[in-house]
């Protein structure tokens, strides 16, 4: 086998496992019970599932360029997210959201 085959082959089980992740944090977030679960398991899946995703695209194509705008991208996806969840959680907490009684 040739290098440029081994490093498809390992691109391609990184991005499968990646959206197995994506697939297990939605599974999360519909059968988990309260919202804190579902936040916890939906962005922990996530950003992993969204590494492994770009990890896969920068070995198939290993250029410098490419793998650093991927990075920047994955890296700006994560801070977003975790804004997000502690936004959603700080409004649960108070009790002010649209799940309040």
């Amino acid at each position: 086998m040739s290098t440029e085959a081994i490093l498809h082959a390992l691109a391609a089980v990184c991005i499968v496992l990646g959206t197995t992740f994506f697939l297990a944090g939605t599974i999360g977030l519909l059968r988990l019970p309260d919202l804190f679960s579902r936040l916890h398991a939906l962005t922990k899946a996530d950003n992993l599932g969204l590494g492994l995703v770009m990890l896969g695209l920068i070995l198939y194509d290993p250029n410098p360029f490419y793998a650093v705008k991927l990075l920047i991208l994955w890296v700006l996806v994560m801070v977003s997210g975790a804004t997000g969840a502690h936004l959603i959680a700080k409004r649960a907490l108070r009790g002010d959201g649209e799940d309040a009684p």
